[in-house]
Protein backbone atom coordinates (compact mmCIF):
# COMPACT_ATOMS: atom_id res chain seq x y z
CA UNK A 1 0.00 0.00 0.00
CA UNK A 2 1.41 3.45 -0.79
CA UNK A 3 2.49 5.47 1.91
CA UNK A 4 1.13 8.78 3.17
CA UNK A 5 2.30 11.46 0.96
CA UNK A 6 4.95 13.70 2.77
CA UNK A 7 6.91 17.17 1.54
CA UNK A 8 9.48 16.82 -0.82
CA UNK A 9 11.62 19.17 -2.99
CA UNK A 10 9.61 21.13 -5.98
CA UNK A 11 9.84 19.58 -9.52
CA UNK A 12 12.96 19.29 -11.27
CA UNK A 13 13.53 19.05 -15.05
CA UNK A 14 16.49 16.15 -13.61
CA UNK A 15 13.60 13.91 -12.15
CA UNK A 16 11.96 14.24 -15.41
CA UNK A 17 15.65 12.83 -17.28
CA UNK A 18 16.81 10.16 -14.93
CA UNK A 19 14.64 7.39 -15.97
CA UNK A 20 15.53 8.18 -19.77
CA UNK A 21 18.94 7.34 -18.44
CA UNK A 22 18.30 4.17 -17.03
CA UNK A 23 16.83 2.94 -19.85
CA UNK A 24 19.82 4.44 -22.06
CA UNK A 25 21.58 2.60 -19.93
CA UNK A 26 19.40 -1.01 -20.28
CA UNK A 27 19.09 -0.49 -23.89
CA UNK A 28 23.18 -0.15 -24.62
CA UNK A 29 23.32 -3.58 -22.07
CA UNK A 30 20.69 -5.62 -24.18
CA UNK A 31 22.57 -4.42 -27.53
CA UNK A 32 25.79 -5.38 -25.82
CA UNK A 33 23.89 -9.06 -24.94
CA UNK A 34 22.98 -9.41 -28.51
CA UNK A 35 26.12 -8.02 -29.91
CA UNK A 36 27.84 -10.70 -28.05
CA UNK A 37 25.66 -13.42 -28.72
CA UNK A 38 25.05 -14.73 -25.38
CA UNK A 39 21.86 -16.36 -26.12
CA UNK A 40 22.38 -19.55 -27.43
CA UNK A 41 25.67 -20.48 -25.43
CA UNK A 42 23.02 -19.94 -22.29
CA UNK A 43 20.35 -22.36 -24.08
CA UNK A 44 23.06 -24.65 -24.30
CA UNK A 45 24.00 -25.21 -20.86
CA UNK A 46 20.40 -25.55 -19.51
CA UNK A 47 19.04 -27.56 -22.69
CA UNK A 48 20.04 -30.82 -24.27
CA UNK A 49 19.56 -32.49 -27.90
CA UNK A 50 15.98 -34.15 -26.23
CA UNK A 51 14.93 -30.44 -24.93
CA UNK A 52 14.35 -29.15 -21.75
CA UNK A 53 14.18 -31.01 -18.13
CA UNK A 54 11.92 -28.30 -16.58
CA UNK A 55 9.94 -27.72 -19.60
CA UNK A 56 7.18 -28.95 -18.10
CA UNK A 57 7.75 -28.63 -14.16
CA UNK A 58 4.63 -28.72 -12.10
CA UNK A 59 6.30 -25.19 -10.08
CA UNK A 60 7.50 -23.69 -13.05
CA UNK A 61 4.62 -24.49 -15.56
CA UNK A 62 1.86 -24.56 -13.37
CA UNK A 63 2.74 -21.78 -10.31
CA UNK A 64 4.81 -19.45 -11.79
CA UNK A 65 3.65 -19.16 -15.61
CA UNK A 66 0.08 -19.91 -15.08
CA UNK A 67 -0.31 -18.82 -12.02
CA UNK A 68 1.23 -16.08 -12.25
CA UNK A 69 -0.38 -14.66 -15.28
CA UNK A 70 -3.84 -15.09 -13.55
CA UNK A 71 -2.35 -13.00 -10.64
CA UNK A 72 -1.61 -10.30 -12.70
CA UNK A 73 -5.06 -10.36 -14.79
CA UNK A 74 -6.71 -9.66 -11.79
CA UNK A 75 -4.32 -6.77 -10.23
CA UNK A 76 -5.11 -5.09 -13.69
CA UNK A 77 -8.44 -5.31 -13.08
CA UNK A 78 -8.17 -4.12 -9.67
CA UNK A 79 -6.46 -1.13 -11.08
CA UNK A 80 -8.54 -0.03 -13.61
CA UNK A 81 -11.06 0.52 -10.41
CA UNK A 82 -8.63 2.62 -8.53
CA UNK A 83 -7.98 4.75 -11.72
CA UNK A 84 -11.75 5.36 -12.39
CA UNK A 85 -12.82 6.17 -8.78
CA UNK A 86 -13.78 9.84 -8.29
CA UNK A 87 -11.39 11.70 -6.39
CA UNK A 88 -14.10 12.68 -4.29
CA UNK A 89 -15.59 9.25 -3.49
CA UNK A 90 -11.82 8.10 -2.08
CA UNK A 91 -11.87 7.83 1.75
CA UNK A 92 -10.18 10.98 2.83
CA UNK A 93 -7.22 9.33 4.21
CA UNK A 94 -6.78 7.81 0.95
CA UNK A 95 -6.77 11.12 -1.03
CA UNK A 96 -3.53 12.04 0.82
CA UNK A 97 -1.81 8.66 -0.99
CA UNK A 98 -2.99 8.07 -4.06
CA UNK A 99 -2.47 10.68 -7.11
CA UNK A 100 -4.94 12.24 -8.83
CA UNK A 101 -7.42 10.45 -10.67
CA UNK A 102 -5.96 11.82 -14.34
CA UNK A 103 -2.82 10.03 -13.06
CA UNK A 104 -4.01 7.10 -12.27
CA UNK A 105 -6.47 7.04 -15.76
CA UNK A 106 -2.89 7.29 -17.43
CA UNK A 107 -1.80 4.83 -16.07
CA UNK A 108 -3.73 2.02 -16.14
CA UNK A 109 -3.59 3.46 -20.05
CA UNK A 110 -0.19 2.95 -20.59
CA UNK A 111 -0.34 -0.30 -18.95
CA UNK A 112 -2.75 -1.44 -21.54
CA UNK A 113 -0.75 -0.14 -24.05
CA UNK A 114 2.27 -1.46 -23.11
CA UNK A 115 0.72 -4.89 -23.23
CA UNK A 116 -0.84 -4.21 -26.98
CA UNK A 117 2.88 -3.18 -28.07
CA UNK A 118 4.32 -6.61 -26.60
CA UNK A 119 1.91 -8.46 -28.69
CA UNK A 120 1.45 -6.90 -31.78
CA UNK A 121 5.48 -6.83 -31.85
CA UNK A 122 5.16 -10.86 -31.35
CA UNK A 123 2.54 -11.62 -33.98
CA UNK A 124 4.90 -9.94 -36.59
CA UNK A 125 8.10 -12.02 -35.17
CA UNK A 126 9.40 -14.59 -37.44
CA UNK A 127 11.44 -15.62 -34.41
CA UNK A 128 11.03 -19.04 -32.67
CA UNK A 129 11.49 -20.53 -28.75
CA UNK A 130 14.63 -22.06 -27.69
CA UNK A 131 12.59 -25.59 -27.56
CA UNK A 132 11.56 -24.94 -31.06
CA UNK A 133 15.77 -25.44 -31.90
CA UNK A 134 16.94 -28.83 -33.41
CA UNK A 135 19.38 -28.09 -30.87
CA UNK A 136 17.04 -28.99 -28.34
CA UNK A 137 15.04 -31.64 -30.33
CA UNK A 138 12.88 -29.24 -32.28
CA UNK A 139 12.95 -28.47 -36.12
CA UNK A 140 13.62 -24.93 -36.20
CA UNK A 141 17.48 -23.38 -36.92
CA UNK A 142 18.62 -20.75 -34.87
CA UNK A 143 18.05 -17.41 -36.48
CA UNK A 144 18.42 -13.79 -34.67
CA UNK A 145 15.64 -11.72 -33.81
CA UNK A 146 17.62 -9.26 -35.88
CA UNK A 147 17.35 -11.01 -38.79
CA UNK A 148 14.10 -9.43 -40.33
CA UNK A 149 12.29 -11.58 -42.55
CA UNK A 150 14.27 -14.94 -42.21
CA UNK A 151 11.94 -17.85 -41.45
CA UNK A 152 13.89 -20.40 -39.09
CA UNK A 153 11.27 -23.12 -39.88
CA UNK A 154 9.81 -23.05 -36.46
CA UNK A 155 6.39 -21.57 -35.28
CA UNK A 156 7.88 -18.23 -34.56
CA UNK A 157 5.93 -15.40 -32.64
CA UNK A 158 8.13 -15.79 -29.42
CA UNK A 159 10.04 -12.28 -29.70
CA UNK A 160 9.85 -10.69 -27.36
CA UNK A 161 8.13 -12.36 -24.32
CA UNK A 162 4.87 -11.95 -23.42
CA UNK A 163 4.63 -13.93 -20.25
CA UNK A 164 7.21 -11.45 -18.75
CA UNK A 165 5.76 -8.21 -19.94
CA UNK A 166 3.06 -9.40 -17.63
CA UNK A 167 5.19 -7.45 -14.61
CA UNK A 168 7.01 -5.30 -17.07
CA UNK A 169 3.96 -3.37 -18.22
CA UNK A 170 2.90 -2.60 -14.59
CA UNK A 171 5.93 0.36 -15.09
CA UNK A 172 4.01 3.05 -15.60
CA UNK A 173 2.78 2.48 -11.67
CA UNK A 174 5.92 3.78 -10.61
CA UNK A 175 5.99 7.32 -12.26
CA UNK A 176 3.46 9.08 -10.36
CA UNK A 177 5.97 9.12 -7.45
CA UNK A 178 9.08 8.96 -9.58
CA UNK A 179 8.08 11.73 -11.70
CA UNK A 180 5.85 13.65 -10.83
CA UNK A 181 4.15 16.61 -12.98
CA UNK A 182 5.43 20.17 -13.03
CA UNK A 183 4.97 21.55 -9.88
CA UNK A 184 3.60 18.49 -7.77
CA UNK A 185 4.84 18.88 -4.33
CA UNK A 186 4.44 16.02 -1.35
CA UNK A 187 5.55 12.35 -3.30
CA UNK A 188 6.96 10.36 -1.51
CA UNK A 189 9.84 8.78 -3.94
CA UNK A 190 10.10 5.92 -1.78
CA UNK A 191 6.63 4.38 -2.71
CA UNK A 192 7.40 4.85 -6.44
CA UNK A 193 10.84 2.91 -5.48
CA UNK A 194 9.09 0.08 -4.00
CA UNK A 195 6.80 -0.11 -6.83
CA UNK A 196 9.34 0.20 -9.58
CA UNK A 197 11.59 -2.93 -7.20
CA UNK A 198 8.43 -5.01 -6.81
CA UNK A 199 7.74 -4.73 -10.86
CA UNK A 200 11.75 -5.49 -11.77
CA UNK A 201 11.86 -8.68 -9.28
CA UNK A 202 8.57 -10.03 -10.47
CA UNK A 203 9.67 -9.23 -14.14
CA UNK A 204 12.87 -11.06 -13.68
CA UNK A 205 11.33 -14.02 -11.77
CA UNK A 206 9.00 -14.39 -14.88
CA UNK A 207 11.79 -14.48 -16.95
CA UNK A 208 13.90 -16.48 -15.49
CA UNK A 209 11.07 -19.34 -15.47
CA UNK A 210 10.53 -18.94 -18.59
CA UNK A 211 14.30 -19.12 -19.68
CA UNK A 212 15.12 -22.44 -17.63
CA UNK A 213 11.65 -23.63 -19.35
CA UNK A 214 13.09 -23.54 -22.94
CA UNK A 215 10.40 -20.73 -23.38
CA UNK A 216 12.21 -17.61 -24.11
CA UNK A 217 16.01 -16.48 -24.48
CA UNK A 218 17.38 -14.01 -21.78
CA UNK A 219 17.05 -11.54 -24.73
CA UNK A 220 13.45 -11.60 -24.81
CA UNK A 221 12.91 -10.61 -21.47
CA UNK A 222 15.61 -7.75 -21.95
CA UNK A 223 14.13 -6.15 -24.98
CA UNK A 224 10.47 -6.89 -23.27
CA UNK A 225 11.48 -4.67 -20.39
CA UNK A 226 13.40 -2.29 -22.94
CA UNK A 227 9.96 -1.92 -25.05
CA UNK A 228 7.32 -1.81 -21.67
CA UNK A 229 10.06 0.82 -20.19
CA UNK A 230 9.93 3.24 -23.68
CA UNK A 231 6.12 2.62 -23.96
CA UNK A 232 6.04 4.04 -20.24
CA UNK A 233 8.02 7.28 -20.36
CA UNK A 234 6.42 8.32 -23.76
CA UNK A 235 3.18 7.93 -23.13
CA UNK A 236 4.13 9.80 -19.38
CA UNK A 237 5.91 12.63 -21.17
CA UNK A 238 3.08 12.72 -23.88
CA UNK A 239 0.28 13.14 -21.18
CA UNK A 240 1.89 16.38 -18.84
CA UNK A 241 -0.17 18.73 -20.26
CA UNK A 242 -3.27 16.81 -19.27
CA UNK A 243 -2.09 16.20 -15.96
CA UNK A 244 -0.36 19.41 -15.43
CA UNK A 245 -3.52 21.23 -15.70
CA UNK A 246 -5.25 19.14 -12.30
CA UNK A 247 -1.80 20.11 -10.75
CA UNK A 248 -2.59 24.02 -11.81
CA UNK A 249 -5.92 23.77 -10.54
CA UNK A 250 -5.70 22.40 -7.17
Amino acid sequence: MPTPLRPAAPHTPVSHRLPWVWLGGLVLLTLAWDALGLDLPLMQQIGTPQGFALRADTLLEGVMHDGLRQSALGFYLALWGWALVPDARLPARWRERHPPRRERLTVVLLVATALAAVNLVKYHSLTSCPWDLTLFGGPARYVSHWSFGAVDGGSGRCFPGGHVSSAFALLPLCLPWLAPPAGCRGRDVATGQRWLGGILFMGAVAGATQTVRGAHFPSHTLWTLVLCGGVALTGWGLAQPWLRAVTERT
